[in-house]
């Protein structure tokens, strides 16, 4: 969900041209810079992306085999994806996956085999004996990793196991297993592909914490045991300006009980709309996590959770955050993608400054509706063709448009550039305007502005 700002509109003029912009950077090419794959391998690392299978086409594809030498399936290959009837298994994301990840020379991260989530209904409904879900629990792991033996690289086979306290956290598998399904689940994993790299994995466990010290008496506890634990995954899904200090020296100790550690799934959200403030801060945190695991030898590497705004999980989660990627929704690398490359060795051109944006606002209204305009201004980049979509909050209904072709569906909004007035040079600015019904309230939408 996009977030938008209560405006509730009065009778004077100046109370009702307040508008909303959104920040939209023009593509920068950069495919004369050192792909971050190659960067990342020349230091021994990977450098990965979790990737939407049906997406791997196009820009998408492209930017995908380019720039990573590691894939994650983001959902493909969780419990509810692959067996989602009792022994009926669908492999088709996952292994269009791997073999996108086989064509272009990468890693595949395996994610996820024992979580408390994305489990299939007939499992979490189910009234298991204990002997009865340690056998599905085997049996669901051995089917999974045996399919993909020799294909994939690591495994993170258990996700999520603590509270933030750093108790077991009471789901399916602890409540019906006790905490021995860790060691279990390894085990097993083991067995069915001995040369992939077993993670546990779990969030805000990547500074010293409590939560993060429960992990690592675990894996300190499964290592003097003999358990097949080969690393640790610190998921890093970050709010800005937020990398915990202790960073480095918790990978280290991770690392010293003779483990690799792996950051799993960074991106670093922001409140919207993006600004350029925002983006340097950004910029700036992805390249601390990169120079941490730089740092540390048994770092493996990094993997974002996503590479585009358009394919991050965070809107959806967080309502009123976002732009949590080194890409934007367009493609365009932010200066976190800069950041990253700085930070594994490379030097890349500078990112332009200049930017357009789309500014709403409601120029006139009465009773029943009123006179809305959009304008998009450029400065210090250029649009060959734009389109401005936003999400209407309270039942508004545009009947009317100029200077621009709308439509709606719902609350929904799309409006592109006519004929006559796409271009957007630098300095320069289009309007478009359109009548609207309204009724009880008139909120200002948020303007995701992009190329038509």
């Amino acid at each position: 969900m996009r977030p938008r700002r209560s405006l509730r509109t009065g009778s004077s003029l100046a109370a009702l041209v307040t508008g909303a912009a959104l920040l939209f950077t023009a593509p920068v090419a950069h495919a004369a810079d050192t792909p971050l794959r190659d960067l990342a391998a020349a230091k021994g690392k990977v450098i990965g992306t979790a990737v939407t299978g049906s997406k791997l086409t196009g820009t998408y594809g492209d930017l995908a085999g380019a720039q990573f030498n590691s894939l994650t399936p983001g959902n493909a290959m969780k419990w509810g994806s692959v067996e989602p009837t009792r022994g009926g298994f669908d492999w088709a994301e996952a292994d269009q996956i791997v073999a996108f990840a086989q064509a272009h020379n990468q890693q595949v991260r395996g994610h996820t085999l024992v979580w408390h989530n994305q489990n299939p209904s007939w499992l979490t409904n189910g009234s298991w004996t204990s002997a009865q879900l340690s056998s599905l629990l085997q049996n669901h792991i051995s089917t999974e990793v045996g399919r993909y033996k020799g294909k994939i690289a690591a495994w993170d086979v258990v996700n999520e196991p603590f509270n933030e306290d750093g108790t077991y956290r009471p789901d399916l598998w602890y409540n019906g297993l006790g905490a021995d399904y860790i060691a279990n689940a390894l085990t097993w994993a083991h067995a069915a592909d001995p040369a992939a790299k077993l993670y546990i994995n779990d969030y805000n466990v990547e500074g010293v914490n409590a939560k993060s010290t429960a992990l690592y008496n675990l894996v300190k506890d499964l290592r003097s045991r003999g358990v097949p634990v080969d690393g640790v995954g610190l998921q890093a899904h970050l709010i800005l300006g937020q990398v915990p200090s202790s960073l480095q020296q918790n990978i280290q100790r991770f690392a010293d009980l003779g483990v690799d550690v792996s950051i799993t799934e960074l991106d670093v959200r922001m409140a919207l709309p993006a600004d350029s403030t925002k983006l340097a801060q950004q910029a700036a945190d992805y390249k601390s996590v990169l120079n941490a695991c730089v740092a540390v030898t048994r770092c493996a590497g990094v993997t974002v959770w996503g590479f585009t705004d358009s394919d991050s999980w965070v809107p959806g989660t967080f309502p009123g955050y976002g732009a949590a990627t080194p890409y934007d929704e367009n493609y365009a690398p932010k200066p976190a993608y800069h950041a990253i490359a700085e930070a594994l060795g490379g030097t890349t051109t500078t990112p332009p400054t200049g930017a357009c944006t789309a500014t709403y606002s409601v120029t006139s209204q009465w009773n029943t509706g009123f006179t809305g305009q959009v304008t998009i201004a450029c400065s210090g980049a250029s649009l060959s063709s734009w389109k401005a979509n936003w999400t209407f909050g309270a039942g508004q209904q545009i009947t009317q448009a100029w200077n621009a072709t709308c439509s709606q569906s719902g609350t929904a909004v799309a409006c592109t550039n006519a004929s006559y007035n796409g271009p957007v040079p630098d300095g320069s600015s289009v309007s478009f305007g359109f009548n609207a019904s309204w009724s009880g309230s008139n909120p200002v939408p948020t303007v995701t502005l992009g190329r038509a």
